[in-house]
């Protein structure tokens, strides 16, 4: 019996029934964000629902943004990056130590730093492709080395004297009245966005997360692709070290690890948003808007800090469970 003919058969409330789950989980974290809008509106409504504090969410929610879009490359790939948070971290102060030890000019410091994030890329993607270590135990590994490496370099101590104005105004600075990291994040997702969806590359990564053999019996180069997004996911990160040691002002061994969490969550969030249990740059950007709209909620009404910990936990779970019932629902 066809599945079609099966679904034909089903009774009308099993079928009312799987239609809702699947209006859930494609359509239910923005009715979320919607909840959530109008509850700390009424809630708070001379504090939340004004154009600065908009601008202020976004500006929060930049930096898990582009971490969160790198992941993304490598999720829609089929693999994992576990070692982001940790590679963020390092090239926050390794862009620090550079300036202030080493004496070199900003933008050189930078352009180092993002091409370290582009080799912890190639190494991740090495140790996958080709000595076929599985995703989660390379990247892991990995990003515990770089936060040995972290330590070592700063000997546990933040880099915090001497960093000049002009690297802590490309966090700090902003145009046309929007802080800079704001512009930089719509620069890094739209360029993810067109590159996955409107390039050859991006339909390559696209048929290789959705079937590896077919994509290597096509002719397509997997682990050449695989490795591309390995590497675009450790530039991402390398970017949002950068961006978060300039809105410090100083560069500190484990200041990023926390972003890890978060840019799963938001990309988790995201595939489970518009689409069918897959992950796009689009969704990543609600997820990570969703999410720090909640921090927001929460900051303004004075929730103790353990509270953002339980959200964001409790986010992650939902949107895993959201993402696994949008594929299922999509395939009945």
């Amino acid at each position: 019996m066809s599945v079609q003919a099966h679904n034909a058969d089903a009774p009308p409330s099993r079928e009312g029934w799987r239609l809702g789950l699947r209006l859930l989980s494609r359509y239910g974290t923005l009715a979320g964000l919607l909840i959530m809008v109008v509850v700390f509106s009424i809630a708070a409504p001379e504090s939340f629902p004004t154009t600065g504090n908009v601008i202020n969410i976004l500006n929060q929610s930049a930096l898990t943004a582009i971490i969160a879009g790198g992941l993304t490359m490598a999720l829609v790939v089929g693999e994992f990056d576990l070692s982001i948070g940790y590679a963020a971290s390092l090239a926050g102060v390794l862009v620090t130590g550079l300036i202030v030890n080493s004496g070199l000019p900003v933008a050189v410091a930078v352009l180092v730093v993002l091409v370290v994030g582009a080799a912890i890329g190639v190494l991740n993607g090495a140790l996958v492709t080709k000595a076929r270590v599985n995703a989660v135990i390379a990247t892991l590994g990995v990003g515990t080395i770089l936060i040995g490496v972290s330590f070592g370099y700063t000997s546990g101590a933040p880099i915090a004297e001497g960093v000049p104005d002009s690297f802590l105004s490309i966090a700090l600075g902003s145009f046309i009245g929007l802080p800079n990291p704001i512009w930089i994040m719509a620069a890094v997702l739209g360029i993810l966005w067109v590159v996955l969806n409107r390039t050859d590359l991006g339909q390559r990564i696209q048929a290789v997360g959705g079937n590896t053999e077919a994509a290597r019996l096509s002719g397509i180069p997997v682990d050449r692709v695989k490795i591309i997004a390995f590497v675009t996911a450790g530039i991402c990160a390398a970017l949002t070290g950068i961006l978060l040691a300039s809105l410090l002002g100083s560069g500190t061994a484990s200041a990023a690890d926390s972003y890890l969490l978060d840019a799963f969550a938001a990309v988790f969030l995201g595939s489970a948003t518009l689409r069918d249990g897959e992950f796009h740059i689009l969704g990543t950007l609600i997820g990570v808007i969703i999410i720090n709209t909640g921090f927001n909620g929460l900051s303004i009404f004075g929730a103790d800090t353990f509270y953002q910990y339980v959200f964001k936990g409790g986010i992650l779970v939902l949107a895993v469970a959201l993402s696994t019932v949008a594929r299922r629902y999509s395939r009945a």
